[in-house]
């Protein structure tokens, strides 16, 4: 381990924004994370995983902490299904791959989702009709102060929509080191219940999809909307699609008969920011290096040098925006690092 000063972070976030840590270190194993966080000449602390779901808005005048611990191994094996166990460093859309190739079903509408597997949990992600909390077993997180490693299951982490008590309740306190799924053998699920899915399996004349054809299609639907981070910078989905009550729907609707939906539940619908970011006209608009991509609103993009603050000042104008025009607060996806 060797911890570096005034260590530029461009390419450890897929913004791209060119914000410095104070000092910066790389560990690979356990040990060399407890080790670290054991270290009193840095007080202040910053854990960093993939940087795929994070905005830095200024330098971080800390310790930041690069998990970079790799492995996958099959923990638990039936004749049906295996209990996958996946390092915190590996990155995602490559264990999605991995998974694919071992013919193991779960995680195939998850594909190319950027950044790794350790922070995954976190914001519960999700995509195309699946969620990590549909597949997910348990996680090994680290008590950044205590030091003591602590098994979380399904219910101890209180996963919903892009949330989870690892960013709530559970925020700077724990690290993620690992995440077990529980994937099929086979008889798979294929789910193909988006109809972006369907229509894409449809264009290649697949009416019996494998899980391989789930992905292909996933990967193929995500490359024609979001950018890629490697020549583009985002952080995919800026915001959180909201979600809203009955009451409050209906007299959307009556207003905006055009709009499209989902409904959650009973009680609730969900309305796409994506077309609300849209209607107020934000689509496709540059501000200096700092826009939102052509193809999908959701996705704010750094064109090049825009700062994170630029990226923020963007995000705020399109709030302020959504609200105005619909009566609907939007909030981001993405971790906002002030």
């Amino acid at each position: 381990m060797k911890i570096i000063e005034d260590f530029s972070l461009k390419n450890y976030n897929t913004f791209g924004i060119a914000a410095k840590a104070r000092f910066f270190v790389e560990i690979t194993s356990i040990e060399e994370l407890i080790k670290v966080l054991k270290f009193q000449d840095y007080p202040n602390k910053f854990i960093l995983g993939g940087g795929s779901n994070m905005l830095l808005t200024q330098d971080i005048d800390a310790l930041v902490i690069y998990v970079n611990i790799k492995g996958i191994r099959v923990v638990e094996e039936d004749e049906n299904s295996i209990v996958l166990k996946a390092m915190a460093g590996e990155n995602w859309h490559q264990l999605v791959l991995w998974t694919l190739d071992h013919g193991y079903g779960g995680l195939e509408n998850l594909s190319l989702i950027p950044g790794n597997t350790g922070t995954a949990p976190i914001q519960n992600i999700g995509a195309y009709g699946v969620e990590l909390k549909d597949r997910f077993v348990s996680c090994e997180a680290l008590h950044k102060e205590n030091l003591e490693l602590t098994t979380f299951f399904l219910k101890d982490c209180q996963f919903g929509y892009r949330e989870s008590f690892f960013k709530n309740k559970g925020r700077d306190t724990y690290v993620i080191v690992s995440v077990s799924f529980k994937l099929s053998k086979k008889n798979h699920e294929i789910n193909k219940s988006y109809g972006a899915i369907e229509q894409e399996l449809h264009k290649d004349n697949i009416e019996n999809p494998t899980i391989r054809d789930i992905s292909n299609a996933v990967i193929a639907i995500r490359n024609s909307k979001l950018p890629d981070p490697k020549k583009i910078g985002n952080s995919g989905s800026f915001f959180k699609n909201p979600i809203i009550s009955k009451k409050e729907f209906e007299k959307f609707m009556e207003e905006h008969p055009e709009a499209p939906f989902y409904k959650v539940s009973e009680k609730e619908y969900k309305i796409p920011a994506g077309w609300l970011i849209e209607q107020c006209g934000f689509k496709g608009k540059r501000f200096g290096d700092a826009g939102v991509h052509k193809n999908q609103a959701l996705v704010l993009v750094n064109y090049g040098n825009a700062t994170g603050a630029e990226i923020m000042d963007l995000a705020l104008n399109i709030i302020d925006n959504v609200k105005i025009k619909f009566g609907i607060m939007i909030v981001p996806e993405v971790n906002l690092i002030k």
